[in-house]
């Protein structure tokens, strides 16, 4: 018989290898070296940032070696597997930020804020980018904005809902970085960790145009009932720039944006694309059922069950193989460790216990899921009855946020370290 644990395994590996940021990199160097060489610049400089910006740097640093003058890069910790030639690299906190991406953050501001109309500027955007790229507004400190940064994440805010509030505290979020390094001409690499791929929302955009207002960064603070909760200097300055006090972020008509050219090189589409070949390689009938997973995980991975439950009763002979992918949030109200990925399977578990012939591996691209080291979780409708033969309580575990210790404890986590990719997560749903 088949070994459907472990066909799900390599499909996961193999949707992370088709959102390989290294070959997605490579396939535009011979753009920008012509780009280069074409418009005449003098200057060639590279900056980094995000869960995936160390591949990315690897491969502009092979193919365009000769041609780099210099580069800065910013990844999590733990995410770069070697030295760089011609580029420095800062490792520093996600999704928290810390003084390792200030420090780093002022060290990419130095090298690019005097660049001319002779520089071409390569920025390499992944995700994460918005925790590692930091440096606080005037009036606001690194600890409140690792306070505000934390509140969101426990509240459950969406990725967009974050970056809007992040973007309005920040020198370098929501296009201020293109306007530091006006007037010379930007190529930003994206490699997309949003739902729809909206440049303005991955890693803040900093060489983007922002969408979003002061007004729309307050609401999001109200909607979560935080605006007493957060530091007066945040709200303070939000106000301030709700009255025109302080400059909004740059919009779309701005001149700094002339000589931008954003361009996305990977997204959660392509890897599950990857999946999908890799599905039908192992003898299963593969489908991609949507790419724009969101809302709370529990809830996500109950839908999740019944559509498999679903599609079980109906299947034919040949074994299926349905894929998602997006991002979720989890409302934080116990005290317990895990991620989105791990608490997305513990509720799938739970809602298909018992029934036999299907498998779920839930986890992220980049290989973390919350604060721990696990990537995510595998499920079955066995899961929740052994949990119960070894006196685990499945549902108590997933009341208190603990999937990561339920998971621990029983078995099923899913650990592949950092991959070097960052292209949210993937579900992959195996029915015998």
């Amino acid at each position: 018989m088949p070994d459907f644990r472990s066909n799900t395994i390599d499909i996961f590996h193999a949707a992370v290898r088709a959102a390989d940021p290294h070959a997605a990199v490579l396939s535009h160097t011979d753009e920008l070296r012509s780009l280069y060489l074409d418009g005449g610049f003098t200057r060639l400089i590279a900056v980094g940032i995000g869960k995936a910006s160390f591949s990315m740097a690897l491969a502009v640093e092979e193919a365009l070696g000769d041609l780099l003058d210099t580069g800065i890069i910013i990844t999590k910790y733990g995410h770069a597997s070697k030295a760089l030639q011609l580029f420095r690299v800062f490792e520093a906190g996600h999704p928290v930020p810390d003084r390792n991406g200030q420090h780093g953050t002022g060290e990419i501001i130095k090298l690019v804020e005097n660049a001319d109309e002779n520089t071409l500027v390569v920025a390499l955007i992944s995700g994460g980018g918005s925790a590692l790229l930091v440096s606080p507004c005037e009036g606001v400190l690194l600890e409140e904005k690792q306070a505000i940064t934390s509140l969101l994440l426990r509240a459950g805010a969406d990725i967009g809902e974050m970056n809007a509030v992040r973007k309005h505290l920040s020198r370098v979020k929501g296009g201020r970085l293109a306007e530091i390094i006006f007037p010379a001409a930007i190529v930003s690499l994206i490699l997309s960790d949003v739902i729809g791929d909206r440049l303005d929302v991955i890693a803040s955009g900093p060489t983007v145009p922002d969408p979003t207002t002061y007004s729309e960064a307050l609401g999001v603070l109200e909607k979560y009932g935080l605006l007493e909760k957060v530091p007066s200097s945040i709200t303070r300055l939000l106000e301030m720039g709700d009255n025109g006090i302080v400059a909004e972020t740059p919009k779309r008509d701005d001149p700094v944006f002339r000589n931008v050219k954003n361009a996305v090189i990977g997204s959660n589409r392509t890897a599950l694309e990857g999946a999908l070949r890799e599905a039908e390689r192992c003898g299963l009938k593969a489908e991609i059922i949507g790419n724009d997973i969101s809302g709370e995980a529990r809830e996500e991975g109950r839908r999740l069950a019944r559509k498999a439950i679903a599609a079980r009763l109906h299947k034919g002979e040949q074994p299926l193989c349905l894929l998602s992918g997006g991002e979720t949030t989890v409302v934080v109200s116990g005290s317990g460790t895990g991620g989105r990925n791990m608490e997305l399977a513990l509720a799938f578990a739970l809602e298909m216990d018992g029934i036999p012939g299907i498998t779920l591996l839930s986890a992220g691209t980049d290989g973390t899921d919350g604060p721990t080291g696990a990537a995510g979780a595998i499920v079955d409708g066995s899961t929740a009855m052994r949990a119960r033969q070894r006196g685990l309580d499945p549902l108590e575990y997933l009341r208190t946020n603990d999937s990561y210790t339920f998971f621990s404890e029983l078995g099923g986590l899913f650990i592949t370290g950092p991959t070097g990719t960052n292209v949210m997560d993937i579900q992959i749903m195996v029915i015998e």
